[in-house]
């Protein structure tokens, strides 16, 4: 089955794209002021679908006047702010898989302006698939070393990982291959350049009508790569130009080109030619050699000694570096032996069979099967690679939604540059950060028990006024709880059917808590998009005796659900005789906060609160360093930078999966 998965791109860039409207050419220039602006978000996109809210930072001096902050898009003005900080529009993000430019500028009374850009990089869709094939090319030789011919599917055995397989493919090759030539162009090969261009110019000369041809020379680096070509003259040409010069990368060079051609289909066929000194290599053997196993290429070494020699260790380097990819290793000393050399990896290349097979195990994890392949004779002498690396899995991509206020509870601006983000005790790459702007589905838990008697006008108004101010955007579902919970009406935009179930309020009876929030958790975990309950109650969890437990649901039992949902949660508890500790924990399980107010008049206060926190929340993206999909918990602190700053969060996410 194929999935698919959004990879976010996220990063941060300069790039100017159509400009804004410039001063006229006759203003003079005005010297550079201590004015800046920064743009804090959207730093990236996270795959949330919706409005955008565009926000910047400008610092300027305190007897500045600013002209409107103003907003572009592609050099489009889309919006101004004139009214103070946080500077901010809305902007439709319709169309998340086209690039966009964002800038913002501004201008004081002085003449001094200044501007920030950023691109937003386009989402990208990948599919990722089941293990469909693995290919196989062996090279089958009878005791002699000849090739040997008329093999069919009958004849191979192959086993993954000491488990057999069943063959889909067994026959003489005639896939057209593309081959590589990796040339050493470093100083130490000076003085056999001549040689070596040689040893390159002549295996093109034994190639078949529909194989192809790279030129790569290197050095510290790769240098000018020429084709894949068929073309002999083009491919003559470049290994004419290529002059002896610089250090020795081998191992790197390697296992760049390995993965460059690998972008091309066909059968690839690295021939190394090189004197085997490596200087300059950041990559260790094993680590360039598991590279470029990824990239499936088998890999030839033609040995040219060069100013000092092949040495012992680099000629043990580059024997196991063919061996282990299914290639072979030559030594030759004088130029007339490059004809055998080259006509030897042209038959072996040429004559090979194909083997596919489907594997057993098509478990995504990334890693190493080790192959096992065999023929019907035992004396057969079999050159194949040694296995191949399983595909990744798709990467994980968590969002946090977050809040960030200072000590006095008051919600601040920051950037992604204030903050670290750290999962299971490892530090993340943080990709995307924005305000989350995307509709709410909200669940509004009224506590209708006999103890809100006295309270219930008060409580009815406070709640109607929390409704008429919430975003028109936002779905909203309203539920009472006493001795049962009632679910008054689902999730809707439609503010009548809240306002008439708060109207139709009645106090009686016991405080089922419990069952409250674990049913309003169940509901939301069936909704998409961003999710927070209000609860508002006056008690604790008990009958209407007081002698008993109100809910069937413990509370272990919710606080595990909270975690599952993801769902905000904000608690208001009303009175001297409120639960705190319930509602503070529930309320901090959840990234959300709890509120105490002693009267019933001050709930009107608490509802604007809980209003500005969810319209000023921000998420962060980042691909997880963890890519095991193993549906675990997954803890994720947020610490900020800056001093005097708390950061909420639900603290961590399930990762997904595989089924």
């Amino acid at each position: 089955m194929k999935a698919l998965a959004i990879l976010i791109a996220a990063s941060v860039l300069s790039l100017q794209a159509q400009q804004p409207p410039q001063p006229q050419a006759e203003a003079p220039a005005a010297p550079a002021g201590p004015l800046t602006v920064q743009i804090t978000s959207p730093l990236g996109r996270t795959g949330m679908t919706g409005p955008v809210r565009v926000v910047a930072r400008v610092v300027a001096p305190k007897d500045a006047t600013l002209s409107p902050v103003q907003f572009y898009i592609d050099g489009k003005l889309v919006g101004e702010d004139k009214d103070g900080p946080p500077y901010a529009i809305e902007w439709s993000d319709e169309n998340p898989f086209e690039k966009r430019e964002i800038l913002v500028q501004v201008a004081d009374s002085a003449g001094h302006t200044a501007k920030d850009t950023i691109e937003l990089k386009p989402l990208e869709i990948v599919e990722t698939t089941n293990i469909n094939s693995v290919l196989l090319e062996p090279a089958v030789l009878d005791e002699t070393g000849r090739p040997v011919n008329g093999l069919t599917d009958k004849d191979f055995t192959v086993t993954e990982d000491g488990v057999e397989q069943k063959l889909d493919l067994a026959k003489p090759d005639t896939v057209p291959a593309i081959y590589t030539l990796l040339v050493d162009s470093s100083q130490s090969m000076s003085r056999r350049i001549d040689f070596v261009q040689e040893a390159a110019r002549e295996l093109p000369s034994r190639l078949r009508t529909n194989d192809q041809v790279v030129v790569v020379p290197f050095s510290k680096r790769l240098g000018v790569i020429t084709g894949p070509t068929k073309d002999r003259d083009t491919i003559g040409g470049a290994i004419g130009a290529i002059n002896a010069q610089g250090g020795t990368s081998i191992l790197d060079c390697l296992a760049q080109a390995a993965k460059q051609v690998s972008r091309i289909d066909g059968r690839h066929i690295i021939v190394l030619i090189t004197d085997g000194y490596d200087e300059n290599s950041f990559l260790k053997f094993d680590q360039a050699l598991d590279q470029v196993k990824a990239t499936n290429a088998t890999v030839y070494v033609i040995a040219v000694a060069g100013v000092a020699g092949v040495s012992l260790k680099g000629e043990d380097l580059l024997r196991r570096l063919a061996t282990e990819t299914g290639g072979r290793s030559f030594f030759p000393a004088r130029e007339e032996q490059l004809i055998d050399v080259h006509q030897m990896i042209a038959s072996d290349v040429q004559q090979r069979y194909v083997v596919t097979y489907t594997p057993s195990n098509q478990k995504l994890d990334g890693s190493w099967r080790a192959i096992q392949l065999s023929t019907s004779d035992p004396k057969h002498v079999i050159k194949v690679r040694s296995g191949y690396y399983a595909p990744a899995p798709p990467p994980i991509r968590p969002q946090i939604e977050l809040t960030i206020k200072d000590l006095k509870r008051e919600l601040i601006d920051v950037s992604p540059d204030d903050l670290v983000v750290i999962e299971d005790g490892v530090e993340q790459k943080i990709e995307g950060f924005e305000e989350s702007l995307t509709p709410v589905n909200i669940m509004l838990l009224l506590d209708s028990s006999g103890s809100m008697k006295n309270d219930a006008e008060a409580a009815r108004e406070a709640a109607r006024n929390f409704v008429k101010a919430l975003p028109a955007k936002d779905k909203l579902a309203v539920m009472t709880f006493a001795d049962k919970v009632v679910l008054q009406h689902e999730l809707t935009t439609l503010r009548e059917w809240s306002l008439e179930a708060i109207g139709k309020y009645q106090a009686t009876g016991g405080t089922a808590l419990y069952d409250a929030l674990n049913e309003a958790l169940v509901r939301l975990k069936k909704t998409e998009g961003r999710a927070a309950i209000v609860v508002v109650t006056d008690g604790k969890d008990e009958n209407n005796p007081g002698t008993a437990a109100g809910s069937v649901a413990t509370f272990p039992e919710v606080l595990a659900k909270v975690k599952d949902v993801g769902a905000t949660i904000y608690g208001i508890g009303l009175g001297a005789k409120v639960d705190r500790d319930t509602l503070e924990k529930v309320s901090a399980a959840s990234g959300g906060e709890a509120y105490f107010p002693l009267e019933v008049s001050s709930l009107d206060s608490e509802y604007k609160r809980i209003i500005e926190d969810l319209r000023r929340r921000y998420v962060i993206s980042y691909t997880s360093t963890n890519f095991n999909r193993d549906g675990g918990w997954r803890r994720v602190e947020i610490k900020s930078k800056r001093d005097g700053i708390a950061i909420e969060s639900k603290g961590g996410y399930f990762a997904p999966e595989d089924k």
